[in-house]
C-alpha cells in the first residue's frame, strides 16, 4: 500500500493554541475527547507525526507550527491551517490582515493550497469580556472573506469539537492527494 506524506502548516499568532492543539493531536485519536492531560511538545520535535490508514491507502500527515522550522516560509504546505484565539479579537484581526496575505503571498501554489480557519480555546469564550469574544457566525463570515475552504472551532484542553475537527483536517488532507486537489468547491464551509 501506498504512503502519502502530506505536510500540514498551523499558522497564526502567538499564544493562540497551535501547541496545544499539536498536543492533543500527538497522543493519539483515541485521546482526542480530553480525557487525558496535555503533555508539552518542543519545537525542536517537529514536524509532530500522525499515521492513519485506510481503504485508500496509508497517510502520513506531518504538522509544523511556526515556531518551527526557523523559516515555515521554505515549507511546502499540502494544507494550511489558519488558527486564531476565540477570546481575542486581535488574534482574529490579525488572521484577516497577516496570516491570510502570508499565505496568498509565501506559497505559490497558493490558488490550489486548502486554506481552513481554525478557532481555538473554544472553552474560553464564556468566560472573557463579551466584547472581544468572537462568535461562530462572524469568524465563518471572516473565512468566507478570506475564501478559506472550510471554518472550524474546538478546545484542545477540553477536547470538545476535536474529533471532529481532527477528521475535516485529514479528510481535507487526504483530499490533496487525488487529482482534484483538497480545495472546497467554491464557498466555505462550516462544520
Amino acid at each position: 500500500m501506498e504512503e502519502h506524506a502530506i505536510t500540514i502548516l498551523l499558522l497564526g499568532d502567538e499564544g493562540c493554541g497551535k501547541s496545544t492543539l499539536l498536543s492533543r493531536i500527538s497522543q493519539g485519536r483515541q485521546n482526542l475527547h480530553g480525557k487525558t492531560p496535555i503533555s508539552p511538545l518542543r519545537d525542536m520535535d517537529q514536524p509532530f507525526v500522525f499515521e492513519i490508514r485506510s481503504r485508500k491507502g496509508q497517510y502520513r500527515f506531518e504538522f509544523y507550527d511556526t515556531s518551527s522550522p526557523e523559516n515555515w516560509r521554505l515549507l511546502r504546505p499540502d494544507v494550511v491551517l489558519i488558527c486564531y484565539d476565540i477570546s481575542q479579537r486581535l488574534s482574529l484581526i490579525n488572521l484577516q490582515r497577516v496570516w491570510i496575505k502570508e499565505v496568498r503571498t509565501t506559497f505559490v501554489s497558493s490558488d490550489v493550497l486548502p486554506v481552513l480557519v481554525l478557532g481555538l480555546k473554544r472553552d474560553l469564550r464564556s468566560e472573557h469580556d463579551p466584547n472581544g469574544i468572537i462568535y461562530p457566525q462572524e469568524a465563518y463570515q471572516a473565512a468566507q472573506e478570506m475564501r478559506a475552504d472550510k471554518y472550524m472551532e474546538c478546545s484542545a484542553v477540553t477536547g470538545e469539537l476535536m474529533t471532529e475537527v481532527f477528521d475535516d483536517i485529514c479528510s481535507t488532507a487526504i483530499k490533496t492527494t487525488t487529482p482534484d486537489g483538497g480545495q472546497s468547491e467554491g464557498g466555505c464551509a462550516i462544520m
